[in-house]
């Protein structure tokens, strides 16, 4: 069974009295053709890929084009002996996220989340948690069902390439995935899920998709970065109360239909945005012809 909206995840839930992870775990079982302990056993070793990529980041590797690498290192570094504006868990998301993004850059392996392109950001809000002690991997695992449930619901439902809908659809996708995980392990409820969910993908709602020079480095690292911070405030403001006016699938369709009328410059091409700037042309053409 592959959803096409979250709303029938939540009907689900509701009807069977199953959690979010447990919706999204039965109907993968149904499809797949796998018992539960065969699917858990997948997402566990996901989960274990994703530990292995943030364990093995080196400061010291750069890109094939320079455009990347370090950045990682330098934040974590400054966090550890400045006092960083948002506060020490914002600190390990932020470094957590560029650490992730230039491994991929640096063609180390990464789990795609949904993209390789946008592998920071859920790893980003998970793996500090789990290194804190705040949840044991069996709850890391199970909450990375409701990741992939949402995940689904927008891939069917609009786009997660960046080629199609624009950087909405990579990072938007992946930081709306990571703001309802989080709910999630907070004990929200399904309805909050979903509100953390159109939240964090509003908030990104016409991010266009201008790599410089074609490479997915600049600015794509970075926005990993502000992917994972906005799940966090996202999953905070559903926790709190705080519903949206505009339900989530009615979002999910709503960047289908921004991706659809925005500019091929402004997805992946590297002809637009960031990439038509000056400096970008510049760095394209010595990466190009240097």
């Amino acid at each position: 069974m592959a959803f096409e909206s979250l709303a029938s995840i939540v009907e689900i839930c509701e009807k069977e009295g199953k959690s979010f992870a447990e919706a999204i775990k039965s109907a993968d079982c149904k499809r797949n053709g796998k018992c539960a302990e065969s699917e858990n056993n997948k997402m566990l070793s996901m989960w274990k890929a994703m530990l292995k990529a943030a364990d093995s980041y080196d400061a010291s590797l750069y890109s094939s084009s320079r455009l990347t690498g370090g950045d990682g290192g330098r934040f974590e570094r400054y966090a550890a002996t400045a006092n960083p504006i948002c506060g020490d868990f914002s600190a390990k998301v932020i470094a957590a996220a560029l650490q992730m993004a230039e491994s991929n850059a640096c063609m180390k392996r990464i789990v795609a989340s949904p993209t390789a392109g946008s592998c920071g950001v859920l790893p980003a809000v998970l793996v500090p948690l789990y290194k804190e002690g705040a949840y044991t991997e069996e709850q890391i695992v199970d909450a990375l069902f409701v990741s992939a449930g949402i995940g689904q619901v927008i891939a069917n439902r609009a786009s997660i390439a960046g080629a199609e809908g624009g950087c909405q659809a990579e990072i938007g996708a992946a930081s709306a995935m990571a703001a309802g995980t989080l709910v999630y392990l907070r004990g929200g409820s399904p309805i909050q899920i979903c509100a953390a969910t159109g939240f964090a993908l509003q908030n990104l709602l016409g991010l266009v998709c201008d790599p410089v020079a074609g490479l997915v480095e600049v600015p794509c690292v970075k926005r990993n970065v502000i992917g994972a911070l906005n799940a966090c405030s996202c999953a905070d403001m559903a926790l709190a109360g705080i519903m949206p006016r505009i339900p989530a699938d009615e979002v999910i369709d709503a960047m289908k239909e921004v991706g659809d009328k925005m500019d091929i410059s402004l997805k992946e091409t590297g002809r637009g945005g960031l990439a038509a700037t000056a400096t970008g042309k510049r760095i394209a053409e010595e990466l190009t012809f240097g």
